[in-house]
C-alpha cells in the first residue's frame, strides 16, 4: 500500500508541482509545501485537491510541523537562489526537522552522477545525501538526469528553427520527463521495504543533441562553454561534465525495474509539447 499523505517540498515549482500533480492523478494524497498559500500556484494545486501546508526551507520549526502530519516527504533543495553551500543548509535542516517530527520516511530528490560530478549544485547534493545516510532517519534518494523541459528554456530559439546546447551534436544526454519522474515516484511510494536506504539514478532517454533537435523541428548547434561559464559557472561546468563522462545511467534497466511507468521517449514528449503555452 502506498503511504500516504506524501508532503512534496516545492510544490509551486516546476519539480515538485510535477511530483504532485502525478502523485494526485493517481490518487495519492498530497500534503504540498509552500510559502505562500494563497500565491495563484498554490491556488492551482488546492484546486487540483493538494492540501496546502506553510513552510520554509529557511525556517526549520516549520518543517517539523509540516513533516508531522505526513507519511512521506519529497523533499528537493535549490542552489539557484542562494548558492550550493545555502542548499547544503536547507538540506541539513530537513533532515533535523524530519527527525524531529519522526517521520516515517524521507525521500530526498537528487541528481544522477552527484558524487562523482565537478559540478557546485552536484556536490552540494552529494553532501546533503552523506548527511542523510550518516542520520536515525529512514530515507531513499531519487536521483533524476536530465529534464526533457531543461529544452523549454530554449523556446525562442526552437522556434525559429535552433537548438542551442554547450554539448557535442552527437553526444547521447541522458533525460527524463518530470511526468515520468512523479510516475517512478508513485511506484517507489508502493514499493517502501525495496527502497529504503537505497539510491536510484533515473533516466527514460538517452537522445544526442541531433536527435533531439530533429524531434523539435530544428538544427541543433553546439555553443561554445566559454559563453556560460563568465555568466553561469555552476551550469557551465555542470555541461562540460556531460559532454565528457555524462550520467551513464543503463536506461534499459531503469525501464526494466519500473514497468509500471508508462515511459516516454524524448522525441514522444516534445512532439506532445504546446510552445504556447509551454506544457
Amino acid at each position: 500500500m502506498t503511504p500516504a499523505p506524501v508532503l512534496v517540498f516545492g510544490a509551486t515549482g516546476t519539480h515538485g508541482g510535477a511530483v504532485a500533480r502525478e502523485l494526485l492523478v493517481r490518487g495519492i494524497p498530497v500534503q504540498a509545501l509552500v510559502r505562500d498559500e494563497h500565491s495563484e500556484r498554490a491556488q492551482a494545486l488546492a484546486k487540483s485537491g493538494a492540501q496546502l501546508v506553510v513552510g520554509d526551507l529557511r525556517d526549520e520549526r516549520s518543517l517539523a510541523r509540516a513533516m508531522s502530519g505526513a507519511a512521506v516527504a519529497y523533499a528537493i533543495t535549490t542552489p539557484f537562489e542562494e548558492g550550493a553551500e545555502a542548499e547544503v543548509r536547507q538540506g541539513e535542516a530537513i533532515i533535523r526537522a524530519a527527525f524531529e517530527a519522526r517521520i516515517p520516511w524521507l525521500i530526498f530528490a537528487s541528481v544522477a552522477a552527484a558524487g562523482r560530478a565537478e559540478v557546485p549544485h552536484f556536490q552540494s547534493k552529494a553532501r546533503i545525501e552523506q548527511r542523510l545516510r550518516d542520520a536515525p532517519v529512514p530515507w531513499t534518494v531519487v536521483a533524476p538526469s536530465y529534464f526533457y523541459e531543461n529544452v523549454i528554456g530554449s523556446r525562442a530559439a526552437i522556434l525559429e528553427g535552433l537548438l542551442p546546447l554547450p554539448l557535442p551534436v552527437d553526444k547521447p544526454l541522458h533525460q527524463v520527463g518530470l511526468r515520468d519522474l512523479g510516475a517512478v515516484v508513485a511506484a517507489i511510494l508502493d514499493r517502501r521495504q525495496e527502497h529504503l536506504s537505497g539510491r536510484v539514478e533515473i533516466a527514460a532517454d538517452a537522445p544526442t543533441l541531433e536527435e533531439m533537435a530533429g524531434a523539435l523541428g530544428a538544427r541543433a548547434v553546439e555553443t561554445p562553454l566559454d559563453d556560460l561559464r563568465e555568466h553561469r559557472p555552476d551550469l557551465a561546468a555542470m555541461y562540460a561534465f556531460l559532454a565528457d563522462d555524462g550520467y551513464g545511467i543503463d536506461v534499459r534497466a531503469v525501464r526494466a525495474r519500473y514497468p509500471e511507468v508508462a515511459w516516454t521517449s524524448f522525441a514522444a514528449w516534445a512532439d506532445d509539447v504546446d510552445w504556447d503555452t509551454n506544457q
